[in-house]
């Protein structure tokens, strides 16, 4: 009988996550799990270690999906390497100006954040491109040799190019990016078109800073990662996830690294739209706790929405910097399960967002940790079972966790239990105002969606998120600690488009635009003509950038496939309305489209999920037991214990309530009632 074994692998801050899926002949697939400690800096020694850990031998895989987070990993703790930046002459300073942009405004003492090229490093070409692609002043690459001497002298690593107005005609830097490379073939280079297509000339230079920065860390751990599992027998090479909720080749995303900045998070969320569709939940509220961070993101009639207006660190004192990629729009906090609870100069407690991470970890871990985290006021108040502490491989230290509950509490003049429910609803409390960021701030009414939440953490504290939005119902994932892996297995090969053109929406303006399409979407096929895939297998649709005439703020609305005259008054229509609920107005004003957005996608080994048939409703089979469980707002409740493994599709049973296995405990309050549905996810009814 022939069979088929697909398999993601997730690099998460913590853990290496792992689903498997193994599909015989018109039979329902046999699912395996497992999670292992991430490995830095040797990150792919945890994708190795997880594969043994789930009985996993590559050379029985067919496809394989990988997500890391090497890349967001070495910008963030600045582990890339030493890079050039070659420029239009007079725009040498492009990357240090940055954006007027202030938000710690009445600072005195604000200082910008540090470029990622000093100005020693960042080299001028002669030549100009106008803004509509036309050449001003033709390209003289004669100073690039010096330039290349002194970037070697220098100890330069990476080289990035981004040239004026390249968005609009990228000969000048295809020419100088030709040329580097037969004078420097050795040097990584990236130039920004290959990136970017849109305007803005910050952004696109900082965005091809970036990925320079990280493309040889990311190409060795790639190349490492390949060859590892190739060693173990792997006959294909592995499909990497990106940031825009699809996967990508090794080699294309080799190229350009930057693309998977975000590919843990976009995962996730691609996997919830995806279990939206399967259960009939087209709007979904998705929230991925894991150890050290919390993201979220709101889908909307299925649609992931997709932005390149992406800025990495930025916060309420930094301006942060700009990477213009293809990332799901999402909302990301340092709350997650190893994030540290401290008490500041003025007694007021916070969460996060210093991280314990997988070592030392949390107090309870026993690895010398000595500072509270919401996972040891989780277990302290019984949500967690300290005698089936992640799911019985480690055994909980629960003097070590008293300890340093206990500091917390002293420094507050509380009781250690006081202060570990001050640590769960200050948590909590953290996460609403993020899921509310990408909801209310946006238009949405949380009563319209459901809270589809996943990750290590997601059953943990989703009931309590759900009442206080008060959103329909709350949805627990079948394999939750490693939903983000299970939804690689659910995304196409996925390319986005981004591509600045500016058209007014008069009469006669929709054979351009029509025109521009065309040529984004035959660029499209050709590139995945490239890499065997036929032109009639790639999906393709269209979305368009649009705002007031002159305003600054854009909203992107679906376009159709062919965009004619009698068409625009529709498109135009579909802005008003999309603007408004974003903004609050709409205006007497003429719209004009700034940019087109076309998406490329081919099915790559996708699953197809079959839903079980429901059995009897008593749940009584898998009870474990009984336990007191501290809800923190409702109380201290006994709680019935549920074993996860034992659940069947069409079990029901009320709360308060406790369910537990081997990777995620799921808590459900008092007055909420749970069922199991055909696919094995738990909805719980508030």
């Amino acid at each position: 009988m022939t069979r088929t074994l697909r398999v993601a692998t997730d690099v998460g801050g913590t853990f290496t996550d792992l689903v498997a899926f193994e599909i015989g002949e018109g039979g329902a697939p046999t699912i395996r799990t497992a999670k292992s400690d991430t490995t830095p800096p040797n990150f792919e020694q945890g994708v190795l270690d997880v594969l043994e850990k789930g009985g996993v031998d590559p050379a029985e895989v067919d496809f394989l999906a990988h997500g890391t987070t090497v890349v967001i990993n070495a910008l963030t703790e600045r582990k890339g390497v030493t890079v050039g930046l070659i420029t239009t002459e007079g725009f040498r300073d492009t990357l240090e100006i940055a954006r007027g942009n202030r938000p710690d405004f009445f600072n005195l003492f604000y200082e910008k954040p540090k470029p990622f090229v000093p100005r020693y490093l960042r080299r001028e070409l002669p030549g100009r491109m106008t803004y509509q692609g036309q050449e001003l002043a033709p390209l003289d690459l004669a100073p690039l040799a010096g330039i290349v001497a002194d970037f070697k002298a220098e100890g330069v690593q990476a080289v990035a190019i981004s040239l004026l107005h390249a968005y609009a005609n990228p000969a000048h830097e295809e020419a100088a990016l030709a040329e580097l490379r037969r004078l420097w073939p050795e040097v990584p280079a990236v130039a920004a078109h290959q990136i970017a297509r849109e305007w803005r000339e910050y952004e696109r230079t900082n965005t091809a800073v970036l990925s320079a920065y990280v493309q040889p860390v990311a190409e060795r751990y790639l190349t490492r990662l390949a060859e590892g599992l190739k060693a173990k027998g792997l006959k294909g090479q592995p499909y990497i996830m990106q940031s825009n909720c699809g996967v990508d080749t090794l080699e294309a995303t080799a190229r350009t690294p930057i693309t998977m900045v975000e590919s843990g998070p976009a995962s996730g969320f691609w996997g919830a739209a995806e279990l939206g569709r399967l259960i009939g939940e087209p709007n979904v509220l998705a929230l991925d706790i894991g150890g050290t961070t919390a993201k979220c993101s709101l889908i909307e009639d299925g649609q992931v929405k997709i932005l390149t207006d992406y800025w990495i660190e930025r916060d309420r004192r930094s301006a942060g910097y700009p990477i213009m990629v293809p990332v799901v729009d999402l909302v990301e906090i340092g709350n997650g399960g190893g994030s540290i609870a401290w008490v500041d100069d003025f007694d007021k407690l916070h969460v996060g967002p210093q991280s314990a991470g997988a070592s030392p970890g949390p107090a309870a871990y026993g690895r010398g940790g000595d500072q509270a985290t919401t996972t040891d006021a989780n277990l302290w108040l019984g949500r967690i079972n300290r005698d089936y502490f992640c799911g019985g491989a480690i055994d909980a230290d629960m003097e070590a966790a008293e300890k340093a509950l206990a500091a917390v509490g002293a420094k507050l003049g509380v009781s250690t239990s006081e202060a570990a429910q001050g640590i769960i609803r200050i948590a909590n409390n953290n996460m609403v105002n993020a899921l509310k960021l990408v909801s209310l701030n946006r238009g949405h009414d949380p009563r319209d969606f459901s809270l589809v939440a996943f990750g290590g953490g997601g059953g943990m504290h989703a009931v309590a998120l759900g009442q206080e939005l008060g959103v329909k119902r709350v949805i627990i994932p079948y394999g939750a600690s490693v939903f983000s892996a299970w939804g690689m297995m659910m995304s196409d090969l996925r390319r986005d488009y981004f591509v600045t053109r500016l058209s007014g929406l008069e009469a006669g303006a929709a054979a351009g635009i029509d025109a521009a399409f065309a040529g984004t979407e035959d660029q499209a096929r050709a590139q995945f003509a490239t890499e065997g895939i036929e032109a009639g297998k790639v999906k393709l649709q269209r979305f368009g950038k649009f705002r007031y005439q002159n305003q600054e703020h854009t909203v992107e609305v679906p376009l159709p496939a062919t965009i004619t005259d009698d068409g625009l008054t529709a498109i135009s229509e579909d802005f008003h309305d999309t603007y408004e609920r974003e903004y609050t107005y709409r205006l007497p004003a003429p719209v004009e489209m700034v940019g087109l957005h076309v998406v490329a996608s081919a099915e790559v080994g996708k699953l197809t999920m079959h839903e079980a048939p429901l059995g009897p409703e008593d749940a009584t089979p898998a009870v474990k037991g009984k336990r007191m469980v501290d809800y923190a707002l409702e109380g201290t409740h006994e709680a019935t214990i549920y074993d996860g493994e034992k659940l069947a599709p069409g079990m029901s049973f009320p709360g308060p309530a406790v369910i537990e296995d081997p990777g995620a405990t799921i808590v459900i309050h008092p007055g909420n009632a749970a069922r199991v549905d055909g696919f094995g996810n738990i909805h719980i009814s508030l």
